[in-house]
């Protein structure tokens, strides 16, 4: 994936021979193949390369090159800093979890074209919750950061959605939360910092709630799942500046 901090680039795939995209700064392209860039003017891009079965399952979702920019995935720019930040100084036991962070904030790139029709403000709010379920406390941080009030907020998101946005928050933890309890090498500590909850016996609290599963039962199930299950301890992440 590559970020366009500054300046305009073309981006040519296949490489040679394709039509150019023109990356403008604060673009966002994801790729799983090889493509030819051309600065049109001082400019100044941030590439990160990853490799693995996680990052081949995230490739494998893309026919072409994705151009999208960072309104669509506001948290990208800085998690694929702090990444390369990592990177830079040789924190090997911080990169998982990073292109952990990394994938989660680039993985609905597309979404502005998957709601449309929303109120201005309950796109918003969805993308802030999509964006940032780990770090957001609740509902009252969510409208402020809106800029409404709570109740303004839970009412016309209820009506648009069918479900208000503490719920929602929910819903999106649980689903990351079920990306990892499918990998071995997390501990439910680790899955519950990662995905926003206080901590492992709250996790357990809420996942059995809404699924009717403990967290290792929905584990047990789902781990050997795939004849190539997916380690993210495998990402490596490579900085190219």
């Amino acid at each position: 994936m590559i970020l366009t901090s500054r300046g305009r680039a073309a981006v040519v795939y296949p490489p040679g021979t394709g039509e150019a995209l023109w990356m403008e700064a604060g673009g966002l392209l994801l790729c799983s193949d090889s493509v030819e860039i051309t600065p049109a003017s001082e400019c100044h891009l941030l590439a990160i390369g990853f490799s693995g079965t996680a990052a081949q399952e995230f490739g494998s979702r893309l026919s072409r090159p994705l151009l999208s920019d960072c309104n669509a995935c506001p948290l990208a720019a800085q998690e694929m800093s702090a990444l390369a930040a990592a990177v830079a100084r040789d924190e090997t036991e911080l990169l998982p979890a990073l292109a952990f962070r990394v994938l989660c904030s680039v993985s609905k790139a597309d979404e502005a074209e998957e709601t449309p029709g929303l109120p201005p403000l309950v796109a918003q709010a969805v993308l802030a919750i999509r964006q940032n379920y780990a770090g957001l406390y609740g509902v009252d941080e969510l409208a402020r950061q809106l800029g409404v009030s709570k109740s303004h907020l839970v009412r016309v998101f209820t009506a648009q959605m069918g479900t208000g946005p503490g719920q929602y928050l929910i819903q999106t933890r649980i689903e990351a939360a079920k990306v990892l309890l499918a990998q071995r090498d997390y501990s439910l500590e680790v899955i519950a910092s990662l995905c926003g909850f206080s901590g492992a016996n709250y996790l357990c609290k809420v996942f059995k709630k809404h699924t009717g599963q403990t967290p290792g039962m929905f584990r047990a199930l789902h781990i050997g799942a795939s004849p190539s299950p997916v380690h993210l301890s495998e990402l490596e992440g490579a900085l190219y500046t």
